[in-house]
């Protein structure tokens, strides 16, 4: 996975961009209807000025009429100015959300290409944060964005050839204070946006702390450390306070500062206005339009200043948003990757090594084992020698670091993953089952299969029984995780699920190893029923299970150093004969 990098503004806005492709038509007509809400607003100073003007001049062209006249016209423009407001509210949010919508997805597809590595290094609450939190800013910024920036450009440049027309000095005067304003309030946007980088983070490690605490509140229970988990949470919860506080202290010194700039162009613009009126460079109408121009365009520089907290806030959602997408995909399709078709399950790894690609933590060198389709063959070894890894490997949960993976004679790099994975049936030791009903966690090992299907799987697996007793047979809810099941419950619904996928090669890592004596004898047949005429892996730490494989592999940090039968490695009085002394000495 790679480091988390700073992003440049322009860097995060052109990852962005690409979002509005299918909403160009969309985009330039709420950029039209905020065209249109500037009419009004810039029109309105120069029919003043007009009626200034007149009724100070006492020409006959002030009349009722000409005043009704006016006010219907600025009338209709401002119902024009409510329809546009309403598209832009309205339509323009949709947009926001669309997008918002799209880059979830995208986001989320992306995470579901990313290897065993990315998540073994990030947390969950972190993940979960990009993909909800950070992305609930986008709605507003991706249709504010352009639109208040199109509006203060409109205004902005208007309200200064208008100005700039009834007097030069006085524009310049004006005009001159914005770069410094834009400067100062820019200072303060980095410290802003930093902080709010900062914001999102710990946000996820608070989530990651609520997850991590309440998921194993058994555990916090058990050994009566609340206080603990309330004393991190605590921590945790006051850091963020921390930082919400400085940033709440950055946003009060931006909107202090431009209201203080609010002032000094209100200040500079009477003082100056009513020197140059003293001296008859303009005229009592001209002042008043230009009173209401810069009052005009303070309000757009405020509303960008306002907007420039939920800019900060769509760049920082943008930004932990490419966190996501540019983690590298380190296990995908080659080119020419092709569908693993009738596998039969001939299994061969010729000179594999492999090393983590995190913490390049070598695990084995040079591993070469042959193993026929239909044979079962059971690993053991101290821990730490790589039976795990080796059992991820075949449906390249991770990739080797040098040698070969085969299956039916064919690097499995060569495989498209779905392919290769279908072929692949896998019971682990940790057991995983979705929040709903036993009967969507079997059907997940064949989402269009049917009930009778489920049903015949389950008595397969040896899970039939106990299901029908369950308060609502194979409609009652397992829980978050399967908590409502015993562990030989929940590993006797996850081989029926591989019942269910049916798949030529099994992999059986410690599926057995945390039960209870009779849960494992339950589970035992099960797999030994699952085991039938398929190419069988089997991880073992109870040796009592694997005793009538057709061969057992012993694996250490120096690779296979012993091979045979259960039989034929006592006789060796090696190191599977002191591993199973060791165990009947514990039993």
């Amino acid at each position: 996975m790679k480091d988390q990098r700073n992003y440049k503004n322009r860097e995060l806005i052109s990852h962005f961009l690409p979002y509005y492709k299918h909403h160009i038509g969309t985009l330039i007509f709420d950029l039209f209807c905020a065209a249109l809400t500037t009419v009004g607003e810039i029109l309105l100073p120069l029919i003043m000025r007009e009626i200034t003007n007149a009724g100070l001049n006492g020409t006959v062209t002030l009349t009722v009429s000409y005043v009704l006249h006016i006010g219907i016209l600025y009338l209709i423009l401002r119902l024009i100015d409510a329809a546009a407001y309403y598209y832009m509210a309205y339509v323009g949010h949709v947009m926001g959300t669309k997008i918002e919508t799209a880059m979830r997805s995208d986001a989320y597809h992306h995470l579901h290409r990313l290897s065993h590595t990315y998540f073994n290094n990030t947390k969950v609450g972190q993940i979960m944060g990009r993909l909800t939190n950070d992305l609930f800013d986008i709605t507003e910024f991706s249709h504010h964005c352009p639109e208040e920036f199109f509006i203060a450009g409109i205004k902005g440049v208007v309200s200064f050839i208008i100005l700039i027309n009834i007097n030069i000095p006085l524009t310049l005067i004006i005009f001159l204070i914005i770069p410094l304003m834009i400067v100062i309030c820019r200072k303060i946007n980095k410290k802003m946006r930093a902080t709010f980088r900062e914001q999102r983070q710990q946000i996820g490690e608070l989530n990651a702390r609520i997850e991590d605490s309440l998921l194993g509140h058994k555990v916090v229970k058990a050994f009566a450390n609340e206080k603990l988990e309330l004393d991190k949470f605590e921590a945790d919860n006051h850091k963020f306070f921390g930082i919400k506080k400085r940033s709440y202290r950055y946003m009060g010194a931006f909107q202090t500062t431009t209201r203080l700039f609010d002032g000094i162009m209100y200040a500079a613009t009477v003082v100056a206005g009513s020197l140059f009126m003293i001296a008859g460079k303009i005229n009592a109408g001209d002042l008043v339009a230009y009173l209401l121009f810069v009052t005009t365009f303070i309000a757009t520089v405020r509303r960008i200043i306002e907007f420039s907290e939920q800019f900060q806030r769509g760049l920082t959602g943008i930004e932990r948003f490419l966190d996501i997408m540019d983690a590298d995909v380190e296990i995908f399709d080659e080119p020419d990757a092709v569908d693993l078709e009738n596998p039969v399950g001939n299994i061969v790894l010729e000179d594999v090594s492999f090393e983590y690609p995190d913490d390049h933590n070598r695990v084995f060198s040079n591993l070469n084992i042959s193993i026929k389709a239909g044979e079962k063959i059971a690993v053991v070894g101290p821990s730490g020698g790589g039976k795990t890894t080796l059992c991820n490997l075949i449906p390249r949960f991770y990739d080797v670091s040098a040698g070969s993976v085969k299956i039916d004679g064919q690097d499995v790099k060569k495989y498209t993953l779905k392919s290769l994975r279908n072929a692949v049936g896998v019971v682990q030791q940790e057991v995983y089952l979705f929040s709903g009903a036993v009967f969507e966690n079997i059907a997940y090992g064949k989402p269009n299969a049917t009930r009778e299907e489920v049903m015949a799987a389950a008595k397969k697996a040896g899970a039939h029984e106990f299901i029908e007793q369950l308060h609502s047979g194979y409609d009652t809810y397992v829980g978050e995780r399967g908590v409502k099941l015993s562990g030989g419950q929940k590993q006797r619904i996850s081989i029926a699920r591989v019942f269910l996928k049916n798949p030529p090669i099994i992999l059986l890592d410690e599926a057995t190893s945390a039960l209870d004596n009779e849960s494992e004898f339950a589970v035992a047949q099960s797999l030994e029923a699952l085991s039938q005429g398929k190419t069988t892996l089997t991880v073992a730490h109870r040796l009592s299970t694997i005793q009538n494989a057709d061969r057992i592999l012993v694996l250490t940090e120096e690779g296979i150093v012993e091979e045979g039968t259960h039989t034929e490695l006592l006789a060796k009085k090696g190191l599977y004969c002191q591993l199973y002394e060791i165990a009947n000495r514990l039993k």
